[in-house]
């Protein structure tokens, strides 16, 4: 029987397909148990750090109410005002909270080469779990919602069914580049046929990209990348449209010494993406794929940028249903990782 005691959970490519039916199953068990009135005490006193390199609502709420339903106490960390803002090494920083708590969850998303790298540092000098809130490679708990919803809507055999996953236009921000990469490594591994597009300049990590097309041939599914919205929405079951940054932008940002530096980088991700104010779902586009489609998206989605109001919250959207998946995947996580440790 699978197991993910003590382990970490830093992407879902990590984890088998045994153990990610793990979470999902107690996914839907925690959600059933939140529906009915019914306490789910299951990590009583335990304590998990949840440590953020950058901003969040719906991921720090669903840690944070996650925690408290479980029974343990969730202590929300910035970073930028912890010593890890004067040069606290990963290691060090993991070896503290880990003998104070039982888990650390961390996001740290805005700069490639940077989040993931930091979360695999922090689990080496660790021995409680390691939760991967968001980095620049995946976001596996929102992602792991995502698969959650899919499965409430079209029942636990997903395989055959057709993913549009697109890049969209937004004008707020840069965005990271993980949950795409998220959606087409998980999404590959139970036989969907994964349809990636983007305009050329929002490529993906290389080793996402194959590890996709691996998963794709071992499950029977199929994945593709088109550089045309229309094509991938065409005949889709399920439409995913959301903004990223340009890859080579958002990889130079390794580079950035100075705030000023950050900032003139997000302004030219911000002008790459106005060339491309056309990459919206609208209901024109939602007409392309099927009629029983749904439209999905992370949030928070640009309103009148990556999605229109009438797509958004018209009866195809599950995106509040998706969100509230975040609590119940962010508490299976964190019950079937994070357990009881010795104390001398």
């Amino acid at each position: 029987m699978a197991s993910l005691k003590g382990r970490d959970y830093i992407e879902t490519q990590d984890l088998s397909g045994e153990e990610i039916e793990l979470l999902l199953n107690k996914t839907t068990e925690l959600k059933a148990a939140y529906h009915r009135g019914e306490p789910t005490l299951e990590l009583p006193n335990q304590t998990a750090f949840l440590l953020f390199f950058d901003k969040s609502t719906r991921t720090r709420n669903a840690f944070e109410a996650g925690m408290t339903q479980l029974g343990g106490h969730a202590h929300f960390l910035d970073a930028d005002v912890t010593q890890i803002s004067h040069g606290e090494t990963p290691a060090d920083t993991a070896k503290i909270l880990g003998s104070m708590g039982h888990g650390v969850c961390v996001r740290h998303d805005l700069v490639l080469g940077e989040g993931n790298r930091y979360m695999r540092d922090l689990a080496a000098a660790t021995d409680v779990p390691i939760i991967n809130m968001q980095c620049d490679v995946d976001h596996p708990t929102q992602t792991l919602a995502d698969l959650q919803t899919m499965r409430e809507r079209f029942g636990e055999n997903l395989a055959g069914l057709k993913i549009a996953v697109s890049w969209a236009y937004a004008p707020s921000y840069a965005k990271p580049l993980s949950v795409p990469q998220g959606l087409i490594t998980l999404m590959t591994r139970f036989g969907m046929h994964v349809s990636l597009a983007h305009p050329p300049e929002y490529s993906l990590i290389d080793r996402t990209v194959e590890a996709a097309r691996a998963n794709a041939a071992e499950s029977g599914g199929s994945f593709e990348i088109v550089d045309d919205m229309d094509a991938a929405f065409a005949d889709a079951d399920i439409i995913y449209p959301k903004s990223w940054g340009a890859y080579d932008l958002m990889l130079a940002r390794q580079d950035a010494t100075t705030q000023a530096e950050i900032d003139e980088n997000q302004r030219t991700c911000l002008d790459v993406n106005d060339k491309y104010k056309d990459w919206i779902c609208d209901d024109r586009r939602m007409k392309l794929a099927k009629d029983s489609a749904i439209y999905m998206h992370c949030l928070p989605a640009d309103r009148g940028a990556e999605v229109t109001d009438s797509v958004i919250d018209g009866p195809q959207s599950v995106v509040f249903q998706e969100a509230e998946n975040r609590l119940h995947t962010a508490k299976a996580i964190m019950a079937c990782t994070m357990r009881e440790r010795p104390f001398a």
